[in-house]
């Protein structure tokens, strides 16, 4: 009884070490295919465009289909039973967090239907956007929800999930172009990876002579001529394994002289920005100079003229007061009622008939001796009357003072 539980137990316990020996190489599978896939891809991208026909990326797009619906679980309806789920199902519920996705979109596509042709037709949407891995990383984030939607070993579940959202990022330098109402959308049946294009076995040497040694004691217990049909084929597979070798080689070549002419261009396109760029700032160095001495001449004039300003201001503040020249049209006054009387005692003597005419010739003649003083008749009035000269003569000096205004803008205060 104890031995039967025993081999129980051992055989429990090996099953469960095939299981996850099976999951572990099942992931370790598919991440490798992807990430070659993707290789494949981008030195694909540098001779054609990539869309619907390329057999690259419908392997690729595979790939992912197989990577996002593995160990993906089914959804329980009321009735207790599991129907089968698509990967589009976790995708629009884990990266509705993602800013301006087009999971909105894809779901409003009249000519998409199923759940599995709405995913394949986001794989697409998300890599002519360039935010695919930014679409798994976002999901892979939520892991509350990729638990709900993954069972246990799942790729997205373990550490196998950073490594593809890393490989992503490399397609964002492909410019993909899809239609998406082409046959590659319908969901009528399920994605199949092609890993032909990523098998490689390499023969050693020990090998190829031993098949050579087997090769002719079969064709020497033979016909003659079964010999060489038997003994070709090891050699053509060395001169195929060659020509694919040139072939890389060659093609390397063609992608690093592509490189070189792009890098030769972009430095050609560089030199004559930097070239642009120093000439307009030899042209605005010039107009700042320029600039700056316009500016510092005019700040010369401006300060030239402020200071002839000062000069002329401290001379009329250093001038003589306004009585001096109340005291100059006092003396000239004076001086012309002097004259009238000697005018006026000439008449006298010489006993002229015709009073007015003489006393209008000493007008005329008092007019044309103080022409120097027009200003005079403005403030004195009329000079026709002997009693007008007299009465100016008998003014004070104080009454002819006025206020400053009035004494700074008559035009009688101004000397003679």
């Amino acid at each position: 009884m104890a031995s039967f539980n025993i081999g129980g137990l051992n055989a429990s316990s090996r099953r469960r070490s095939v299981h996850s020996r099976n999951a572990t190489v099942e992931r370790r599978n598919l991440i490798t295919v992807c990430r070659l896939s993707i290789k494949t891809l981008i030195d694909r991208s540098c001779f054609e465009t990539i869309d619907d026909s390329s057999p690259e990326f419908n392997n690729f797009a595979a790939i992912l289909e197989q990577i996002l619906s593995h160990r993906l679980k089914g959804q329980i309806t009321w009735f207790g039973y599991e129907s089968p789920r698509s990967f589009w199902d976790y995708i629009k519920v884990a990266c509705r967090k993602v800013s301006h996705n087009c999971i909105c979109s894809i779901e409003n596509m009249e000519n998409v239907s199923s759940s599995r042709a709405k995913g394949r037709a986001w794989i697409r949407v998300a890599l002519m956007e360039k935010h695919l891995s930014e679409y798994i990383s976002t999901a892979l984030r939520d892991f509350k929800t990729t638990r709900r939607f993954y069972e246990d070993a799942a790729i997205v579940l373990g550490e196998e999930a950073n490594m593809l959202a890393g490989m992503l990022l490399g397609l964002n330098a492909i410019d993909f172009s899809f239609c998406l109402k082409g046959e590659g959308l319908d969901g009528s049946y399920p994605a199949v990876i092609d890993y032909t294009p990523y098998l490689k076995f390499t023969q050693s040497s020990d090998s190829i002579s031993s098949d050579e040694e087997e090769l002719r004691t079969l064709g020497s217990s033979g016909s003659e001529s079964s010999t060489p049909e038997n003994i070709g084929p090891p050699f053509n597979m060395d001169e195929n394994s060659c020509y694919n070798k040139c072939k890389r080689v060659e093609q390397k070549y063609r992608l690093t002289l592509e490189q070189k002419g792009y890098l030769e261009e972009l430095v050609r396109l560089r030199e004559t920005q930097l070239s642009e760029s120093i000439s307009q700032k030899k042209l605005l160095r010039q107009k700042i100079e320029a600039m700056d001495l316009a500016h510092k001449m005019e700040k010369e004039q401006l300060e030239y003229i402020i200071v002839e300003l000062q000069d002329q201001l401290l001379w009329y503040a250093q001038s003589s007061p306004p009585t001096l020249h109340f005291k100059k049209s006092f003396q000239s006054l004076d001086q012309l009622s002097a004259d009238v009387s000697l005018s006026q005692a000439s008449l006298d003597r010489s006993h002229l008939q015709d009073g007015d005419e003489g006393k209008q010739d000493g007008i005329n003649l008092l007019s044309e001796g103080k022409e120097d003083t027009p200003s005079l008749l403005g403030l004195c009035g009329s000079l026709t009357s002997v009693e007008s000269y007299k009465f100016l003569t008998s003014l004070k000096s104080s009454e002819y003072l006025a206020s400053p205004t009035t004494e700074m803008t008559s035009p009688g205060l101004t000397p003679s």
